[in-house]
This record gives structure tokens, sequence and C-alpha cells, in this order.
């Protein structure tokens, strides 16, 4: 099973939003599991305090309850998701250009998603 290591719009997007290819992702793009890293888990609790973003922000938490919490820590979760890619490869589900472009040039691979479908990113 492959680990596609999320950051923080992308799980607000995925607990919030009716993902229409969640139940074929075996099929399309083969056995994953979403994991969470330490930086995006702390940024959803301090996202809490914004009132904008309250409601979405607490569905995800509850929503990730039960998603693995691996060990990847720092201030910003970007910088962090683009170093772990520099130093060990892997697949990062993100929606942010900027992100994608750094991922990429840096040897990871993406998940994002369109028109509500998770796709893997070339």
């Amino acid at each position: 099973m492959v680990e596609v290591i999320c950051d923080t719009n992308f799980l607000i997007h995925l607990a919030t939003k009716r993902i229409k290819n969640l139940d074929n992702l075996d099929v399309e793009i083969g056995p994953i599991s979403f994991v969470v890293p330490k930086v995006v888990q702390n940024e959803l609790q301090n996202l809490k305090n914004d009132d904008l973003k309250k409601q979405e922000v607490n569905a995800t938490i509850d929503y990730i309850k039960k998603f693995k919490i691996i060990p990847i820590y720092g201030k910003y979760a970007d910088k962090e998701l683009i170093q772990f890619v520099k130093n060990n490869g892997g697949i990062i589900g993100t929606m942010d250009k900027s992100l994608k472009k750094e991922i990429k040039k840096n040897g990871g691979s993406i998940i994002s998603f369109l028109n509500d479908k998770i796709i893997l990113e070339s």
C-alpha cells in the first residue's frame, strides 16, 4: 500500500466535499492510504480559531481521526513536505499550484482533485 502524505487544504477538501471516485481508488490508482504529517495536524488545530473556517476544520479533524499521523514536524507544512520529498521521494496530496511545482521539481508525485475526483498527476 502506498502512503499519500496530505497537506492541509487537500484534507479539508477530502473531508468536506463529496469525492466521486473515492471508493474506486484501488482500481484507478492502486491501493493507497492517506497519512497526515504532524505539522499539518498542528496547522489544522491552529485553524480552529478562524471563525470562517471553523466548521470545515472541525469536520476535517474529525474525519482524519483514524488516519496515521507521521513524524514530519516544523512550522510550515509546505516547506516540510518539500524537504521530505527531497530526502525520501513520495506522493503528496495537495491542491496548491506552487507546492505541486516544487514537489514535481524535487522528484515527488502529486495526487490532487479535478471535478471532485481524485487524480494522480504525472
